[in-house]
Order: C-alpha cells, then structure tokens, then sequence
C-alpha cells in the first residue's frame, strides 16, 4: 500500500510539470496594471451647464472610452495611460469657490482618484491650484483663462494646455483692426471677476499698442450669471463705439446676444466675441450676422482638417447629435496632452507605469499633437500651453440652416502670446515686443 502512494505521487508530480510545462505562458503572465482613477471636474447644472459643462464632460466620456479602446488614430492609439485603462468619477463644478474646493479634497482623501481634470471658471482654477499643491495632486486645468494661475506663483503638480485669455484678446484686437482700420472708439462688457477683467485689460493694451488713437467708451461688468443685460444694452445704446468687446460665455453669452440682437445694438456696433464660438449651435440664426467669433483658440469650424480632428468631429456629433465647440476641444486636449505625458513617462520605463513624479517631468515643456493644433507647454516653465488661435466672422447659411465662420485669420502662437518669463500685462504695455506674426 506505501509503494502504491508512492507511485500515485509521483505520478502526480510529473503531471504537475507537464502542465507547467505545456503552459507556461499562462503560469508568468504578468498582472493587468490597475486602472488609473481620473476626476473630471465640470458645470453639470446651472447656467453654465448647457454651452460649457455638458460639452465638456461629453467630450472626456468619448475620449477616455476610446482610450480604454486604444481607438484614437495615432499617436494616441495604445489602449490607456501607459497601458492602464482609466476610470473616471464626474465631479459638478457648480457651486461657490469654496464648495469646489471642498469636492477638489473629497477627490483627492475621499476617492482616492490618481489624477484630476477640469474646471471652467477662473476663480474655481485660482481657488483649487494652491490646493492641488498642497495635496501633490497632479491637476490639469482643461478651461479657465486667467493668465494669473502661472504669472503669480509657480505650481510643480498643475498644468494648463490651453492657451491662456491674453492670447485670445490680442488676437481679436489684430482681427478687429485688419476688418475694420478706422476704429475709433470702442466699448466692453465682461463679466466682474478675474476672466472677465483679465479679458478686458488685454484687449485694451493690446488696442493701444495697435491703434494708440483709438479711445474707450463704456466699460461695463455685469456680475457673472446676472442672465438680464437691459440696463447695460440701453447704455451701449447711447454710445457711438464701433466695435464692442466681450468675454461673455455661459447662458450670459447666449442671453445678451438674444438680449443686444432684439434690440439693434448689432446694427449699432460690430460685435466681438471671444468665446462666441461656444454659443454658434444653440443660438444659430439668433446671432446676428457679422459677428466676430473668437474659439480660444482654433477650433471648431475653425479647425485645421487632419485625421485626428475628423475623428473627435466625427464619434462626437454621432454620439451627441451636433458638432463639438471649443469646450470639447479644450477637454479632449487636455486628456491626450495628459496620456502623452503618461505614456511619454511609461515609455522611459519600458512600459512599467511611472509614478505622478515621473509623470510630470514628462509633462513639463512637452509638444504634443491635440485635434485641432499642436500644443506646446511652452510658458509657466513648462506648465502653461500655447496654439495657434483663429479668428472668423459669423454668417447664418439659410441654404443649409446652419452656421458658418468665413474670412478665418490665423495667428501663430507667438504673434499673440507673452515669452516666457513675462507677465501679460507687461508684455502688453511694452508694445508685445517680440511678437511673431
């Protein structure tokens, strides 16, 4: 009986081995990396929802599923940050300054998330930057414009690849001054907080710098989501500017368009906006004719046609049923500027996930390819992204009951934006010496 058991566990052992041996794949397969926690941050509810946060937030749904699917043409077309699918929690920016940065530490101590991207408004960006440094957590401001965040302190663990709002006000200035050369007089309207006065400020240096003659009218700043423009309209009305600037966005876009339009101040004065670009499919043939359109940058209708931009255009508009606008551009920029830091950092490892550390050396002065423009993290020592910027006219098409953006100017990069190691307003004052245009 001893030698029977004997030989039953020796046989078993060699079957042991041969199993070993016919599958030894399966016995070193290495472990799936785990997946990599992203918060997205955007307007979920509240007037800035419909125009901004939801097309945000539409966005990063399709580009991480096509991530996740590695179906992003190339060379975004390895599944995942450095082979890690992403898992994403969609955090409401609505709500006080303080409330974003109640969720900003919920995301971080609560949800244990690896990486954060969002946020629209200035002030939330302004709020949350600080404390994203406190908390070594990596952040990637996908929207907001002041170009405060990198001028008034330096960050290690936040990052804008969107170009910042002095890019967009000189290039409007240039616009406004190639369409219209006898510009005389001129008035604003932009929203009381850092966006909207740093908007106006740029404009007003860079129109001084261009066309010094020039002079300032009216210079009014409603609250940010007052909705109901009329006593601001019946002041512009009285003025005899010939262009009207604004940084509106949000339902304060959409409202005093609709607002101004009932009223002919278009026929009054040409109208620029800078995030106009934002409102062209939900306000359609409510924008009069003759606007000039600004996209934070060169997107939309204004998008160069390359492979990556007929993809975002295309799985967007069949999964939401109308047209991506700046919002979305700036969110799936954002993302793949972030998976090219991560597989760039992967990449040095051998394909080993790198830590946040190693993911944001690779980050820093990083060009990276985006749908409608190559980005270049070239200011904020190498935090703060710069592109090329477009501007247009708008143009209601009755034939075909759509929008459209004719007689587009680009402007490179540099032509619109400070060097490096220069504030805005400095850059401005002195002239914008230096510009590439």
């Amino acid at each position: 009986m001893k030698d029977i058991r004997a030989y039953v566990a020796l046989l078993a052992s060699i079957g042991a081995g041969l199993i070993g041996a016919a599958w030894p794949a399966q016995a070193q397969q290495a472990p799936a990396a785990q997946p990599i926690r992203l918060g997205i941050v955007s307007f979920l509810s509240g007037p800035a929802a419909g125009p901004f946060g939801v097309p945000g937030r539409n966005a990063a749904e399709i580009v991480i599923e096509a991530i996740n699917a590695g179906s992003i043409p190339a060379p975004y077309n390895k599944t995942g940050l450095g082979g890690a699918k992403i898992e994403a929690k969609y955090v409401d920016e609505a709500g006080s300054t303080a409330n974003q940065v109640t969720e900003f530490r919920n995301l971080v101590q609560r949800d244990n998330v690896n990486a954060i991207v969002g946020y629209i408004s200035s002030g939330n960006c302004l709020a949350v930057a600080p404390v994203a440094e406190e908390l070594r957590m990596l952040t990637v401001f996908f929207d907001c414009g002041t170009p405060r965040i990198f001028e008034e302190r330096s960050y290690k663990y936040v990052f804008r690849p969107t170009a910042h709002a002095t890019q967009d006000n000189v290039a409007a200035a240039r616009y406004v001054l190639h369409k219209m050369k006898d510009v005389s007089i001129y008035s604003g309207i932009n929203q009381n907080y850092a966006w909207g006065q740093d908007s106006w400020r740029d404009f007003v240096l860079a129109m001084k710098a261009l066309a010094p003659k020039a002079s300032v009218d009216k210079e009014l700043f409603p609250k940010l989501f007052a909705g109901e423009f009329g006593a601001e309209i019946s002041s512009l009305l009285t003025s005899r500017s010939q262009v009207l600037h604004s940084s509106f966005w949000d339902g304060d876009l959409e409202g005093f368009v609709v607002q101004a339009a009932a009223r002919g101040l278009a026929q009054r004065m040409t109208m620029v906006l800078t995030a106009g670009e934002s409102g062209i499919y939900r306000l359609g043939s409510k924008m009069p004719d003759g606007t000039i359109i600004g996209a934070r940058g060169q997107h939309g209708l204004m998008a160069p046609d390359t492979e990556l931009n007929r993809w975002f255009v295309k799985v967007y508009s069949d999964r939401f049923g109308t047209p991506p606008t700046y919002p979305s551009y700036h969110m799936a920029q954002s993302i793949l500027g972030l998976k090219a830091a991560w597989d760039k950092a992967a990449g040095a490892k051998g394909g080993a996930q790198p830590s946040i550390d190693e993911v944001i050396a690779a980050f820093e002065n990083l060009e990276f390819e985006a749908p409608s423009a190559k980005i270049r993290m070239a200011l904020g020592k190498g935090h703060q992204g710069i592109s090329d910027i477009a501007y247009g006219t708008y143009r209601w098409n009755k034939q075909k009951g759509e929008p459209e953006i004719v007689d587009v100017i680009r402007y490179p990069a540099e032509c619109a934006n400070p060097p490096e190691g220069m504030t805005a307003q400095a850059w401005l004052e002195g002239g914008m010496k230096g510009a590439k245009c």
